[in-house]
């Protein structure tokens, strides 16, 4: 299964949540509102998720393995950071 594309919502004022991505596989599969978060260790793509009844989260979807996990944030966050790039230039263009 490959990755095909990959869009970025980055968000601004936010201190964890820094945006929200689609990632479309074989051009075939969409998964939304993947999370893209700020924690400890740098940014993470958090999967898409549902509150329980017990009020812990579950995943609705997720890699199965870690090789999996690391192509689809290495590819999600690689789309983060051109997104921030334009964003910035776009602000000092208008300046």
């Amino acid at each position: 299964m490959e990755i095909t594309e990959v869009r970025v919502s980055p968000i601004e004022g936010d201190e964890k949540l820094k945006g929200f991505a689609t990632v479309i596989f074989d051009n075939e599969f969409v998964v939304r509102d993947l999370k893209i978060i700020s924690g400890q260790k740098g940014l993470f793509v958090a999967m898409p998720s549902r509150k329980m009844k017990d009020g812990s989260f579950k995943d609705v979807a997720h890699p199965l393995n870690n090789e999996m996990r690391q192509k689809l944030e290495k590819a999600v966050l690689g789309e983060y950071e051109k997104a921030k790039a334009e964003k910035q230039e776009e602000a000092q263009e208008e300046e």
